[in-house]
């Protein structure tokens, strides 16, 4: 089962979230739903379902405490005029949290990620954006930039199954772990 860690969104985000995709109307995106945008901590591929007991006893012992988050500004991956992630940004202490995510889980050797952490929750995909639209596109980021959506707090994550479909994914939580 393709299995990741993430933080869940609260629903009194959703419509900010909405708010902002609707902005992005003009192109043809492929959106993440309002309410299963999430944070994503660590991506963990393909697991056999046998060793989704032993990995969520792993991540009961991970160490941080709960902290409080901005989700504010848009931004993209891998840059602006080759953008094919859009993304809110989110300040706080998710350096510490991917960090001990990494280490509970460091027996299971799970490929370290690439680059270095980022914290962001995902609004949408960009498959093609047309040269005559790249200057609207550009301009539009520039405006979202510092686009505040809201603060929470950050209590617990989760591991989470995520199964693709042609609707798009669809998640179910296959364990919970309470911070602090």
């Amino acid at each position: 089962m393709r299995v990741f860690v993430a933080v869940d969104l609260p629903e009194e985000l959703h419509s900010n979230i909405a708010d902002i995709q609707s902005k992005f109307t003009d192109f043809k995106f492929k959106f993440v739903k309002p309410d299963i945008v999430h944070i994503t901590i660590k991506f963990l591929g393909e697991v056999p379902e046998e060793k989704i007991e032993s990995i969520s006893k792993a991540l009961d012992s991970i160490s941080c405490e709960p902290f409080k988050t901005s989700i504010k500004g848009v931004g993209v991956f891998p840059k602006p005029r080759f953008a094919k992630v859009i993304w809110l940004g989110c300040e706080g202490d998710f350096e510490q949290l991917h960090r001990s995510i990494e280490e509970s889980l460091s027996p299971f050797q799970f490929t370290k990620d690439l680059h270095p952490f980022n914290a962001h929750a995902t609004l949408a995909r960009v498959k093609y954006l047309p040269k005559k639209k790249k200057e609207d596109f550009m301009q539009l980021l520039d405006e979202l930039k510092d686009v505040d959506v809201g603060t929470m707090q950050v209590n617990s994550i989760k591991l989470k199954k995520s199964t693709l479909t042609p609707e798009g994914p669809v998640y179910e939580v296959l364990h919970e772990v309470r911070l602090g």
